[in-house]
This record gives C-alpha cells, sequence and structure tokens, in this order.
C-alpha cells in the first residue's frame, strides 16, 4: 500500500541523457548503448521518503521533435516534471522556452502545484562543457521553475538527488510532506 503515486514526466531534446537518467535511478547502472526513446517509456520505482511509500510512474519522454505532438498527451494527470538538458550541448539549454510552452499549457490549472525542476545532465563530461552551472542556474531562475540541479547518469552524481527533490516538492504540494 502506497502513501501517494506520482506521475512524473521528464522531458528535453533528444540525446541530453533522460533515459540513462531514469535507468540509473531504476537500476543504479550506466548503460552507455541506450538506444533513441520512441515516443514514450514508462518505468515505476517505489521510494521511501520521511516514512512515507511513494510510488513513481516515470514517463520518459522521446525528445525528438516528431514526437513532440504527443508530449501534451503524457503531460496530463503528471504531478510533476523534470527538464534535461546537457551541459556540453547549449541548444538543449536554450530550448528550454518551447518545452515549457508545451507543459505549462497543458498544466495551466495546476501551475501553482506542478513543480518543473531544470537537470543539466553530463556533468561528469566538464572538458566539454558549454553550460556552466551558473548559466544552468540563471536560465532556471528567469523561468520561474522549482529547481535546478546538474548531474551524471555516468557516475552517478546528483541522479538519487534528483528525483529525491522532485518528490519532496510533490509531496509538500499534496500535503503530504
Amino acid at each position: 500500500m502506497y502513501d501517494a503515486t506520482y506521475k512524473v514526466v521528464i522531458f528535453g531534446d533528444a540525446g541530453c541523457g533522460k533515459t540513462t537518467l531514469t535507468q540509473r535511478f531504476l537500476t543504479n547502472l550506466f548503460k552507455s548503448d541506450t538506444k533513441m526513446t520512441i515516443g514514450v517509456d514508462f518505468e515505476v520505482k517505489s521510494l521511501d521518503i520521511n516514512g512515507k511509500k511513494v510510488k513513481l510512474q516515470i514517463w520518459d519522454f522521446g525528445g525528438e521533435e516528431r514526437f513532440r505532438f504527443l508530449l501534451p498527451t503524457y503531460v496530463r494527470g503528471a504531478n510533476g516534471a523534470l527538464f534535461m538538458y546537457d551541459v556540453t550541448n547549449y541548444s538543449s539549454l536554450a530550448h528550454i522556452d518551447d518545452w515549457l510552452l508545451v507543459v505549462r499549457k497543458e498544466i495551466k490549472y495546476e501551475q501553482d502545484t506542478f513543480p518543473i525542476i531544470v537537470v543539466g545532465g553530463k556533468a561528469d563530461l566538464s572538458n566539454d562543457r558549454e553550460v556552466t552551472g551558473e548559466e544552468g542556474i540563471n536560465i532556471s531562475k528567469s523561468r520561474g521553475v522549482d529547481g535546478f540541479i546538474e548531474c551524471s547518469s555516468k557516475t552517478g552524481e546528483n541522479v538519487e538527488e534528483t528525483f529525491d527533490a522532485l518528490t519532496r516538492l510533490m509531496m509538500q504540494r499534496s500535503k503530504l510532506l
């Protein structure tokens, strides 16, 4: 029996690491040879936060432009989201407004209760970095999202913390915390 079940949508440009982040969170393994997500993938994980048993339904959305028309359908009924970009690819962050427009249009009535965290992926590739942490924070703040974090699916850095932070925000907003 769960105290809460939350639907989480992960969105962002193709190739920014959404699937590897999800897989690292689920299995604690890094798979460098993941296939491109066609449409959307669905995964489930249980967490224990402050003695509450929470089920996360994770919807990993394919980032290619040709799948974007599907996003509103998958955002419906979601409780929170991760917008992911690749710190080695500035254009993946530059597209934040396009992505947020689609998501916020769908959740307009729930915007106060719908947390979005910006996630800078591939943080281990510091030599190839095109987006500084400070730039990521500034863009996140200017878009009015609920948080910012950088992570590495390869090293595992901040992977658990990313999902933990979003889950805590969803729990607070649903008065479970």
